[in-house]
């Protein structure tokens, strides 16, 4: 692998990463912190903007992920990690917990398969609940049993990212918006030329490169001179509305149903300014699509009523929509994230990141060093 001990031409930096949201901030903090000169870059005007700017903002405990997973342990090892991140800086989180419920007799086995599932993946203080024990946490809850998750929480995600950032200028390095990458080159004495555009277009060299932006991963691997096309998964785009509650929030916790194929499923949150929303949703879209139908407040009213009977009429508003960067299209089982280095597509110094979707936030502390591992440094 291509570390800090390689021989390399002179570079202007040790590594760039491509993506200014959570991950690829994260990925920079990681590698900053190992004593490298980092650039990240980011096509948008602002960090955060694409993915990490419209999610749920949970701290996920850890409990769905296949055994053995990368989603598994990073989720888990990323969430120990980002709690004491936030008190460090000073950003605002609940750890308010999370109830993943069973509103029929139906539903146990699920719920019971869940918890087998936390405790492979060594997820602290699971709790099964009976159902009148669910009532005395939260009386307007209908259930027949829930799982309670105490690590689960909600947080400022843009804050955490203004931290991330705050912590690789704080050890010399720069995060540069407004510039797109256009194209990457790797260069005879090792390393990679990248290109940019925006504003000020320039060349830049580094010794290691990382790509980490979202939505666009799979755009800019094929900018990248000798990247593997057939390594370059194909893109889908998973759209989750969100509605918010025109009302009182009904529950202080994080509300989960049992998961759909694919995401979590439409779930209840409080934010931290007390607003309850609920969402998302999953629909399959051609292209970035952040609209949200009033029309599909008809299925978010079925489904939430399962769990909140309580639900009036009209109580929900259009609120806002993400869009998620999966790489497995409708009816296809859920691939792991994907983190590829040299070993995998031949370019040393590389390490590209595809289908980073929920739980990439929380995972996201925990993915940045296992990038910097990947490169060695």
């Amino acid at each position: 692998m291509a570390g800090p001990g390689a021989v390399y031409a002179t570079a202007d930096f040790d590594a760039i990463v491509v993506g200014a949201g959570a991950v690829g901030l994260a990925c920079g903090r990681a590698l900053a912190h190992r004593g490298l000169a980092v650039a990240v870059l980011e096509a948008e005007d602002a960090i955060g903007q694409g993915v990490s700017s419209r999610n749920s903002e949970v701290a996920h405990g850890g409990l769905y992920y296949p055994t053995g997973s990368l989603r598994a342990r990073f989720c888990v090892a990323g969430r120990r990690l980002l709690y004491p991140f936030l008190d460090a800086h000073g950003v605002s989180y609940d750890k308010c917990g999370k109830l993943v419920v069973a509103t029929e007799a139906g539903e146990l086995a699920r719920l019971e398969a869940i918890a087998t599932q936390a405790r492979i993946n060594d997820v602290e203080g699971m709790r099964w609940l009976s159902a009148a024990e669910v009532h005395a946490l939260e009386p307007e809850l209908r259930a027949v049993a829930a799982l309670l998750s105490p690590e689960s929480g909600v947080f400022d995600s843009h804050g955490y990212m203004v931290a991330l950032r705050g912590e690789i200028e704080g050890q010399g390095g720069v995060v540069v918006t407004g510039t797109p990458v256009l194209g990457v080159a790797p260069r005879d004495g090792g390393g990679f030329t990248v290109r940019t555009g925006g504003r000020d277009p320039y060349a830049v060299t580094t010794r290691l490169l990382v790509t980490a932006p979202g939505l666009s991963a799979q755009d800019v691997a094929a900018r990248i001179e000798g990247f593997p096309p057939a390594l370059i998964p194909q893109a889908h785009y998973g759209k989750g509305s969100y509605f918010a509650l025109n009302g009182r929030a009904p529950f202080r916790r994080l509300v989960y149903p049992p998961p759909i194929p694919g995401a979590l499923g439409v779930h209840y949150r409080r934010d931290l300014g007390g607003q309850a929303r609920f969402g998302p949703d999953l629909e399959y879209v051609d292209a970035p699509d952040y609209r949200v139908d009033p029309a599909r407040a008809d299925g978010f009213y079925r489904y939430i009523r399962r769990f909140w009977p309580g639900l009036p009429d009209g109580a929900l508003v259009p609120d806002y929509a993400g869009v998620r960067p999966k790489i497995h299209g409708p009816g296809e089982a859920q691939p792991d994230f994907r983190l590829d280095g040299p070993e995998v597509h031949g370019l040393p110094g590389l390490v590209t990141l595809f289908g980073i979707e929920s739980p990439g936030l929380t995972s996201s502390l925990a993915i940045g060093e296992a990038v910097a591992d990947l490169l060695g440094a």
